[in-house]
């Protein structure tokens, strides 16, 4: 099921101090500014404190959505996860922890994690009414930027300089992933995806892309089309995805492994942050200034789609014919795709 993903820094969405890293229009040099690395289950005297119930957390800053199936549920800029069964009207649930949240994933109807700030890990099996932490490190100064649920038992998180771990075990343990391909320059890992044929497949920083065929034993580095910074990627058909990220740079190809991707003309320089899947033939793509684009698959054209606002995009899901956006100014709305 789909993973949101997060926007930081200076092409931001907002809030200023709360979102530490930056997405500038440079790229950031490799290996600058690291943070050293620190052992997945190191206890710390800093104590996690609940997020607040706010009044308007639906229209604050939210980072994530996913449709679980169930519920649509969103992560925010606070520690607030906010769920709702019409896309309307949203009641936020208690979570132990008031870090900033930047994504998350279902892999059914009750099984999920979400991530953020603080390399916050939550995990519910509830259908997300209920969370409990399983991971707090502030001392790493890293946050978790994408989650992906492959099924009850295993789950994979990346994050900023080259953040990643997993667990096998339903969040009962989490360890770092060995993958020096995609981890060596301790780039920013901005989403994790499983493809249709099961690969799982990563992108950030750089024009980073990596692919794991294992099940996430081993991963190998691919060429990309573009140096810069991606941070939005989608299953297309059994071996294909779509990937979005700064300045208005999309790709797409039928086969992520052949390395043939064809450049999308986005009609904007605007930067991505999010896409996701409408059906089997539309990808929707979000970002800067309220842009909303559907991406043709089979011919790889985009359209605009008018916005209910000009604010930032960081994610979007399908729902109920339309679209349920999230970004700087909360969670909005768009009825048809027409």
């Amino acid at each position: 099921m789909k993973t949101g993903t997060v926007v930081l820094g200076a092409v931001a969405i907002a809030a200023g101090a709360a979102l530490c890293l930056v997405a500038s229009a440079q790229d950031r040099p490799v290996g600058e500014g690291v943070a050293p690395d620190a052992p997945a289950t190191l206890p710390v005297s800093i104590k996690p404190r609940p997020a607040e119930i706010m009044p308007r957390a639906a229209q604050a800053l939210v980072m994530g959505v996913v449709n679980t199936g169930e519920h649509l549920i969103a992560v925010g800029d606070h520690g607030e996860i906010l769920a709702s069964n019409d896309g309307r009207n949203w009641a936020q649930l208690p979570v132990p922890v008031n870090a900033p949240l930047s994504a998350i994933s279902f892999s059914d109807a009750q099984d999920g994690w979400v991530v953020g700030h603080d390399a916050v890990i939550l995990h519910s099996r509830d259908g997300g009414k209920t969370w409990t932490l399983q991971n707090f490190q502030p001392q790493l100064e890293k946050p978790f930027l994408s989650v992906l649920a492959i099924d009850k038992d295993h789950a994979y998180a990346v994050g900023a300089y080259g953040l990643f771990y997993k667990t096998v075990d339903g969040g009962g343990t989490w360890s770092e992933v060995a993958a020096p391909a995609v981890r060596g320059d301790e780039l920013h890992l901005y989403s994790i995806r499983k493809l249709g044929n099961g690969d799982l497949f990563v992108v950030g920083e750089q024009g980073l892309m990596g692919l794991s065929s294992d099940g996430g034993k081993t991963w190998n580095k691919l060429k990309s089309p573009y140096e810069g910074t991606y941070f939005g990627a989608v299953p297309v058909g059994s071996k294909g995805a779509l990937v979005c990220g700064l300045r208005g740079n999309a790709y797409l190809t039928s086969d992520v492994r052949a390395g043939k991707w064809q450049k999308i003309d986005t009609t904007a320089p605007t930067s991505l942050f999010g896409c996701e899947a409408v059906d089997a033939g539309t990808v929707a793509m979000v970002g800067l200034n309220g842009i909303i684009q559907l991406v043709d698959t089979a011919t790889g054209k985009a359209r605009n789609l008018k916005s209910p606002g000009d604010t930032p995009y960081s994610d979007v899901v399908p729902f109920k014919g339309g679209l349920v956006l999230v970004g700087e100014s909360g969670i909005q709305h768009v009825d048809t795709l027409k």
